[in-house]
């Protein structure tokens, strides 16, 4: 991060520390798209997702006397969000995900597209929703939060080589569990 965008971020949060709610209102501005984006990985529901998101927003303007000034705000963000996140999901157990967030950014060729796009969206989410909460926090956080393995350590509070393994465990089970859809992709690509 740039030394001016932190510059400016560390008087944010020091302004709402001392209760500017507007400074606060910023920085979720600021971080509310990338915590909304993981937490939808984690719950596989963007209302679910939102949700999270909005209690993570209340827990950390609660709780930001607890947050240490040299550390990455956006990754003790993400830790409230995907703990924020994973407390919903076991409230909701029973209620299968749902919507899975699509790219929006491609161009739109047809119906036929778009649908065996949604339809390939709601596999790989759905792949994603069978993980364990664990895994599924590392992957999550490294592949939609793009943060670093230590990082990832940092936010979950556990140490790298965990992050290590429980990466490597995810992705070894997404594989196994996409292997129809990446051959499928294959036939129709290929």
């Amino acid at each position: 991060m740039p030394a001016q965008i932190r510059n400016d971020e560390n008087l944010l949060i020091e302004q709402a520390r001392q209760g500017d709610r507007t400074a606060f209102g910023e920085l979720v501005r600021q971080h509310q798209a990338s915590v909304i984006a993981v937490v939808t990985r984690m719950c596989g529901d963007i209302h679910l997702a939102e949700d999270a998101a909005q209690d993570a927003f209340i827990k950390a303007w609660r709780h930001l006397d607890g947050y240490q000034p040299n550390t990455n705000l956006c990754n003790w963000l993400y830790r409230i969000a995907i703990n924020s996140a994973l407390d919903i999901l076991r409230r909701e157990r029973g209620h299968p995900g749902g919507d899975a967030i699509t790219d929006q950014r491609d161009p739109k060729p047809g119906p036929e597209h778009e649908l065996m796009k949604k339809q390939r969206s709601l596999t790989i989410q759905k792949a994603i929703m069978a993980l364990t909460e664990s895994n599924r926090s590392v992957l999550v956080l490294r592949e939609y939060g793009g943060m670093s393995y230590l990082e990832i350590a940092a936010a979950l509070e556990i140490p790298l080589g965990t992050v290590m393994s429980r990466l490597n465990t995810a992705r070894a089970q997404l594989r196994i569990s996409l292997q129809p859809l990446l051959e499928e992709m294959e036939v129709v690509d290929g």
